[in-house]
């Protein structure tokens, strides 16, 4: 039996579109031996999930594909559906960036478990429940009966990530394909992924195919690394001699893309634009036909902070330790208890008509640009927007205005009348922070813009946000799980853990010497 499991040989991938054939991959080769893990990495668009899904052929009706995919020996380009059907799932199992959009929210995890195995092994009844519970407590899903009857959104992050896990090895694969499998995770959370994933390997031999744009996961898990760029791979071999000796200037681009220094001093004279004391947000839990309270989700307990102009408080903590919740509290867009000032201002009991004439001053930037751009508008009305609801500078050209602001974050003004679509994930980031910017506010809430950013992109963004906090003195609150960024960004730092603020100061003292476990924890995880 031949060392190698996967044979790529010279894989060209174009799609069809308007007549017109677009290349995604072009004369891509290597190989993946038994019991290996092999990394793909570059940026967005750089070829790496067209190659993988081009494996089993799950590229849809517009790919046409050439060149050569042998799994154990069998040519998978051109394959009957029938081969293809009998490989996917059984030999070659996948695991996908987002858990949310790939499992069913319909369907309970037994349901969407036991599919594949009745499919494939085709077990029945107890046989079937028996080896989901099997695979659950493999992956580490703790009291797995339990979640059998359980829907995805009722599991965290990290949870659903391991059960896409559990679905992927049902049949015992031989080759694992890992898409982006830990971009979305805290840091913590990741480190018991991987942990897992390398476990996995050990235990059963398992080959992976490992696609990332996180250089320092690769250095963790993979053996040989093969980096790609415009659809060809410009660098491959071991991972190791590739981070000490990387050749082509795109590896060794790729290597020095890391948020690094630290953010200028503010000023001590520096007013205090916001800040929160003792600040509380229960959720009631209400049940019965009357909704009466039977508890409540303590969300942010007793939390306390201020920012200065040109200062910037980063937010640290697993999802669901209260972050976001605390900073949307912050700028009244969901009720809470406590004091809330803002320039020296008692804001907590204002209502929407009076809070209004502040909402200018107070702007926010989403972790998913796509997701709050509207796919509707150019990006000129979707900078210029806020301008006619805040009735700011009326009597100025807002084209021009529109123009001035994309030039100061980077964009060239001639795309003003494209559509976000039409951009990449650091240019819609950068429309994004435009849209926030050209009002001129003191305070913006930054919640997670880098996360799903290439590394690369990240590094531009954080310059940008340096430069724009130093030209105009603004105050940030930087909500993140990417503990290298909010190092370089923030000047103090609170770490938060279910709803509790479990340490807070200096950024240089939570990063040099952390106080807690916690908090020690999640350093351990990032660095």
């Amino acid at each position: 039996m031949s060392d190698t499991i996967l044979d790529v040989s010279e894989l060209r991938v174009s799609f069809r579109q308007d007549g017109a054939l677009i290349p995604a991959v072009r004369g891509v080769s290597f190989t993946v031996a038994r019991g290996e893990t092999v990394a793909l990495v570059g940026e967005s668009g750089s070829g790496k999930s067209v190659t993988a899904l081009s494996t089993v052929q799950l590229l849809g009706e517009t790919a046409q594909l050439e060149g050569s995919v042998r799994y154990e020996g069998r040519e998978m380009v051109g394959a009957p559906e029938v081969e293809l059907r009998r490989v996917r799932g059984n030999d070659i199992s996948f695991i996908f960036q987002e858990p949310m959009t790939s499992l069913n929210p319909l369907h309970t995890l037994e349901r969407q478990l036991s599919e594949s195995i009745e499919l494939h092994q085709g077990l029945r009844g107890t046989a079937v429940r028996a080896r989901i519970l099997e695979l659950l407590t493999r992956v580490g899903i703790r009291d797995p009966e339990s979640r059998l009857d359980a829907y995805p959104h009722q599991l965290s992050g990290g949870q659903r990530q391991r059960v896409m896990i559990a679905m992927a090895l049902a049949n015992n694969p031989e080759l694992l394909i890992a898409d982006e499998p830990t971009t979305a995770l805290d840091v913590t959370i990741q480190a018991q992924i991987l942990e897992l994933l390398a476990e996995l390997k050990r235990d059963t031999g398992l080959s992976m195919l490992f696609i990332t744009h996180d250089l320092g996961i690769v250095r963790r898990i993979a053996d040989r690394v093969c980096v790609m760029k415009d659809g060809e791979i410009v660098e491959q071999g071991a991972t190791a001699e590739l981070f000490a000796n990387p050749r082509h200037p795109y590896t060794r681009m790729l290597l020095e893309a890391e948020s690094t220094g630290l953010p200028e001093p503010v000023p001590e004279a520096a007013p205090v634009v916001a800040e929160t004391e003792h600040l509380k947000i229960w959720f009631p839990i209400q049940r019965g036909l009357l909704k009466r309270t039977v508890g409540h989700v303590k969300a942010v307990n007793d939390a306390t902070l201020s920012v200065r102009a040109g200062e910037t408080v980063g937010i640290v903590g697993e999802s669901g330790s209260g972050k976001t919740t605390l900073a949307l509290a912050m700028v009244k867009l969901i009720g809470s208890e406590g004091r809330i000032l803002f320039d020296g201002r008692e804001i907590q009991a204002l209502n929407e008509r009076r809070m209004r004439p502040l909402r200018s001053e107070i702007q926010i930037v989403f972790q998913d640009p796509f997701g709050s751009l509207s796919p509707r508008m150019t990006v000129q009305q979707i900078i210029s927007e806020g301008l006619g609801v805040h009735g700011v500078e009326q009597g100025r050209d807002k084209r021009e205005m529109v123009a001035e602001i994309m030039r100061e974050v980077g964009l060239d003004p001639v795309a003003m009348d494209r559509y976000p679509h039409e951009f990449s994930g650091g240019q819609r980031q950068r429309i994004a922070i435009a849209r926030a910017l050209i009002l001129r506010p003191r305070l913006i809430v930054l919640d997670e813009p880098t996360s799903a950013l290439d590394m690369t992109v990240q590094v531009q963004i954080v310059d940008l946000l340096r430069a724009l906090q130093r030209k105009y003195s603004l105050a940030y609150v930087f909500i993140s799980h990417d503990l290298k960024v909010v190092r370089a960004l923030s000047h103090k730092v609170m770490v938060m853990k279910n709803g509790d603020v479990v340490e807070a100061g200096p950024a240089e003292e939570i990063f040099d010497a952390p106080r807690t476990d916690y908090t020690r924890e999640l350093m351990a995880a990032a660095f």
